[in-house]
């Protein structure tokens, strides 16, 4: 095992263990070079790892400290890896989102509150009357990153934030090639939030699957369409 890994291996050890809990401050470098068998270089390399994944922040003058650990703040790491997507992976997110979104969905209509359904209802409400596409995308990600929060679990949301970038370009590519997508985008949107207002589980479950799965096999026939007309070419 490279000596970087090893030196990430142990820290990791020592958090899962319980020695080092969140808001722990390591001990000093050389002290826990020492103590872990490591060199200093080694262990310097595996603190700068983990604290681009956030499990560790480095504070200039002060030391270093475990983060909170929370979901949101780990999962940061995997919205930021999913940006280097390659187009032909998009379908793969979707199809992750066709699975997520509808539970979560459903999870919300039966633990969101009534002033956090008006907060959603709200948001439907900033569009005007005629959006731009780029405006309806805007606030689609919005729309199901509150409805992703409503579901009332952290990794979850986490999940299902991290994996909207990613497919908001192919939402856009459809809104401007594809008649109607804007009004069904906005009926669609309308149908999810009376179900949750309704607090109607299934039927919210039902709407957002219809949703996702819109775009996605939009997507998964716009890409079909291209690739037969390059074996004709």
């Amino acid at each position: 095992m490279p000596v970087t890994d090893e030196a990430i291996e142990k820290i990791k050890a020592m958090i899962v263990d319980g020695e080092l809990g969140p808001g722990s401050r390591l001990p000093k470098e050389a002290d826990l070079a020492e103590r872990l068998g490591l060199s200093r270089s080694s262990l310097r390399e595996a603190v700068k790892a983990l604290s681009l994944i956030r499990v560790l922040h480095v504070r200039q003058g002060d030391g270093t400290y475990v983060t909170s650990l929370e979901p949101g703040l780990l999962l940061d790491a995997m919205g930021f890896m999913v940006d280097f997507h390659q187009d032909d992976t998009v379908l793969q997110f979707l199809e992750v989102r066709r699975i997520l979104e509808p539970a979560a969905t459903a999870m919300a209509a039966k633990t969101m509150t009534d002033t956090d359904v008006a907060e959603l209802r709200a948001i439907l409400d900033e569009l005007d009357e005629d959006p731009t596409v780029e405006a309806l995308v805007a606030n689609d990600l919005k729309f199901h990153s509150r409805i992703a929060a409503g579901s009332g679990n952290t990794v979850l949301c986490s999940l299902i934030d991290g994996l909207s970038g990613p497919t908001a370009r192919a939402r856009i590519w459809r809104g401007l090639t594809q008649e109607g997508a804007v009004r069904r985008t906005r009926e669609q949107h309308d149908a999810i939030c009376e179900a949750i207002e309704s607090r109607q589980p299934e039927v919210a479950r039902a709407w957002a699957t219809v949703h996702v799965a819109g775009v996605e096999q939009w997507l998964r026939n716009t890409l079909g369409s291209a690739e037969s007309a390059l074996e004709q070419e």
